[in-house]
């Protein structure tokens, strides 16, 4: 089975210039940048609640909860939210014009019900699609997260646990190689 692309840093401008552009920007933001600075799965976003990413204050909590019901492998992990993430919720914080209840979806269809996984995977596809990024699926901002991570020399341990895997033969066939990346590996020899 094909993986899905990588994209780089120009394509994923791009992407975001598409969404900004689309009907329910802020959303669709909220979705792809939980994919890319999370590494969360499309299931895993399409579940999660404003109680999930904010505490009883309205504060963006340090740490994201997944319990093992909406996890791939049914075992619950904890996802760190980062700095660019926390900036990015604050941010789709602002849109909305009530404050939510924690047990509501964070991010909500046209019907304003939850997303289903499928629901949100056709959604990101067609924001890739849109952004003309043959290859790129709702996969792909995960993977993205993991190499980028394999690339600035974090742990394999650490990024296994990070992406919920149980082995690491499963995260590394996440990491994308290029020849920039192999040249600058020789050079130190």
């Amino acid at each position: 089975m094909k993986q899905a692309r990588v994209l780089t840093e120009q394509e994923q401008k791009r992407l975001l210039a598409v969404v900004a552009q689309g009907r329910h920007a802020a959303r669709n933001r909220m979705a792809v940048m939980l994919s890319y600075l999370a590494g969360l799965r499309v299931g895993e976003i399409a579940a999660l609640t404003w109680g999930d990413v904010l505490d009883r204050n309205g504060i963006v909590r340090e740490q994201i909860r997944l319990d093992a019901e909406i996890t791939k492998g049914g075992h619950a992990r904890v996802v760190f939210v980062n700095d660019r993430l926390r900036k990015e919720i604050e941010r789709y914080c602002v849109t909305r014009s009530e404050a939510p209840a924690p047990t509501s979806p964070l991010l909500r269809t046209q019907k304003r019900t939850a997303f289903s996984a499928n629901t949100l995977c056709q959604l990101m596809g067609q924001l890739y699609e849109q952004a003309g990024l043959d290859g790129a699926t709702s996969h792909s901002g995960r993977r993205w997260f993991i190499t980028k991570l394999a690339h600035s020399g974090v742990s394999p341990k650490v990024i296994m646990a990070l992406a919920g895997h149980k082995h690491l033969t499963t995260t590394q066939r996440y990491i994308e190689l290029n020849d920039d990346l192999m040249r600058a590996a020789v050079r130190v020899l």
